[in-house]
């Protein structure tokens, strides 16, 4: 069963370290079978607090989407994204 894992940035810090972030986020994705289906485009808020961008990617299952957040590779390079920007983030099952 598919799993996506969805942040949401409601507020950027320090752009400067998002830089660090994304450069560093390429390499925890090797290897890896994750399919982005979306990132910053176009949105539309419709309920709550507005965001300023949002980034779904599909995993093949619940297990893998976190094994990939908890990985070292991927919590070193989140502390950059934690230093420049406030996110919401979760891992949602689907069907």
């Amino acid at each position: 069963m598919p799993a996506y894992i969805v942040f949401m940035r409601e507020k950027t810090l320090d752009p400067s370290e998002l830089e660090i972030y994304w450069e560093k986020v390429k390499g925890t994705l090797d290897g890896r079978p994750l399919k982005v289906l979306a990132a910053y485009g176009r949105h539309l808020t419709l309920e709550g607090p507005a965001v300023e961008g949002v980034v779904i990617a599909e995993f093949p299952t619940f297990a893998e989407a976190r094994d990939w957040y908890e990985s070292p590779a991927y919590q070193q390079a989140a502390q950059h994204r934690h230093k420049g920007a406030i996110y919401r983030g979760l891992i949602v099952e689907g069907l």
